[in-house]
């Protein structure tokens, strides 16, 4: 149910509360405020988790760029140092 349903409905129930005897229509009509007020409580957590969730994944999506990236510049980094080492036949060869 989304927000209008639910405010439609709420309204449907407030109109039939305010038919009922006296008695009945105060504690229907807090019964309904109560579960209105819930229901914004509710409303709001869920949008706050929604707005939590699209940060999470953002967060993830920066993360796993730069474990790419870090990754490429290790091998990068690693070819580097390898084609500069000096060969080890070569370094014995020379001592002998």
């Amino acid at each position: 149910m989304n927000e209008s349903e639910f405010q439609l409905k709420l309204a449907d129930l407030m109109k039939e509360i305010s038919t009922l005897p006296r008695s009945e229509r105060e504690k229907l009509t807090l019964l309904a405020s109560k579960s209105q007020q819930q229901h914004h409580k509710l409303h709001k957590t869920v949008s706050d988790l929604q707005e939590s969730l699209d940060y999470l994944r953002l967060a993830i999506k920066y993360l796993v760029f730069d474990l790419e990236a870090t990754r490429r510049e290790n091998s990068y980094l690693r070819r580097m140092i390898e084609q500069n080492r000096p060969d080890v036949d070569d370094a014995t060869s020379h001592d002998h």
